[in-house]
């Protein structure tokens, strides 16, 4: 051992000594040897969008707790997915902000074949066939007390409920829907849209359940969004997941696909990129992510504050859902995003 004169203390090792050979700064050096191993890259590919629905013609009325993001009327819906198609982003996700005279305690409007959604679906597949529709068959935007399911005697009911959502599912498959995606988290509702699918001859449109949706604080601004955050009675705990809970998580993954989801879901999405690690692990199936309102405002609100760098913070979000192990994340940047990944 080396000694130091006049001390006699041991000298400090050579860095060399301490890692051997390994210098794992030595890739980070430049761009090219950083870009040469990145483990997880974020494409267009990976992007599905979010659109918010409004009635009438060339209506374009902004969320003001989501600046940038607007609800649109369909033929602004329609640019709109023009818009993703030259872009490349595969596919849209419709949501739509009915009128208040349409909404009753069962959320019957869903099971109008002309509905909003469904004239929607219907004028974008017309125009571009070749995007992607997924569209939602849960009831809040149709409800007048805001939840996602029938409310009788102050409960949500589950098994009336699934038998609406399954139902509407069918009308959305028949406006042209490729993927039904329920976000209700009513028990049993996969397997009862997937047998409706099949008995009504759309055995080819898919199912991606929103196997793990939290009862969170995130979706504020999405409420706003749909015209629901002032109907809202109470919560949805009683049917949404403890957001204390993981292995409640894989439970309902599983029934969900033992039912017959195609793909699977969580929301929202930075808080829990631990499910989404769990899920990707556990059942090797496609795995998608939903970064939610809440997530996208606060990026937002930090840029326009000056305290973040939006543009690589937005960027940063998004290929943590990668890394999670996501094959595919929806989020209203997709369109920004996109723009800047064709340079």
């Amino acid at each position: 051992m080396h000694k130091i004169a006049r001390t006699g203390l041991a000298a400090p090792r050579n860095v060399d000594e301490i890692t051997g050979s390994r210098r794992l700064r030595r890739m980070r050096k430049a761009d090219w040897s950083r870009r040469l191993v990145q483990e997880n890259r974020l494409t267009v590919d990976d992007l599905i969008w979010p659109i918010f629905l409004i009635d009438g013609e060339n209506r374009r009325e902004e969320v003001a707790a989501m600046p940038g993001v607007h609800r649109l009327s369909v033929d602004l819906a329609v640019k709109e997915a023009e818009r993703a198609a030259k872009l490349g982003i595969p596919a849209l996700a419709t949501f739509p902000n009915v009128d208040l005279s349409l909404r009753d305690q069962t959320g019957s409007e869903i099971l109008n074949p002309d509905n909003l959604i469904n004239r929607a679906t219907r004028a974008i597949k017309q125009a571009v066939p070749e995007i992607g529709m997924i569209t939602d068959a849960a009831l809040d935007p149709f409800t007048s007390h805001g939840h996602d399911g029938i409310l009788r005697d102050g409960i949500i009911v589950n098994d009336e409920t699934v038998d609406q959502v399954a139902a509407a599912a069918v009308l959305q498959a028949a406006a042209g829907s490729d993927i039904v995606a329920p976000s209700d988290m009513m028990d049993g509702r996969i397997g009862a849209i997937r047998e409706a699918l099949d008995a009504n001859g759309f055995q080819d449109v898919a199912i991606m359940s929103y196997a793990t949706k939290f009862a969170s604080a995130f979706y504020g601004p999405y409420r706003e969004a749909i015209g629901t955050s002032g109907l809202l009675k109470g919560d949805k705990k009683t049917y949404y997941i403890d957001h204390a809970n993981s292995d409640e998580a894989i439970r309902e993954t599983e029934q969900d696909l033992a039912e017959g989801a195609d793909m699977i879901m969580v929301k929202p999405g930075l808080p829990y990129l631990d499910i989404i690690c769990r899920l990707k692990d556990e059942f090797r199936v496609p795995t998608f992510a939903y970064q939610v309102s809440g997530e996208y405002s606060m990026i937002e609100a930090a840029a326009a504050n000056g305290w973040i760098d939006g543009e690589k913070a937005m960027l940063e979000s998004l290929l943590a859902f990668k890394r999670a192990g996501c094959d595919g994340i929806l989020t209203y940047f997709a369109p920004r995003v996109a723009e800047l990944l064709r340079g």
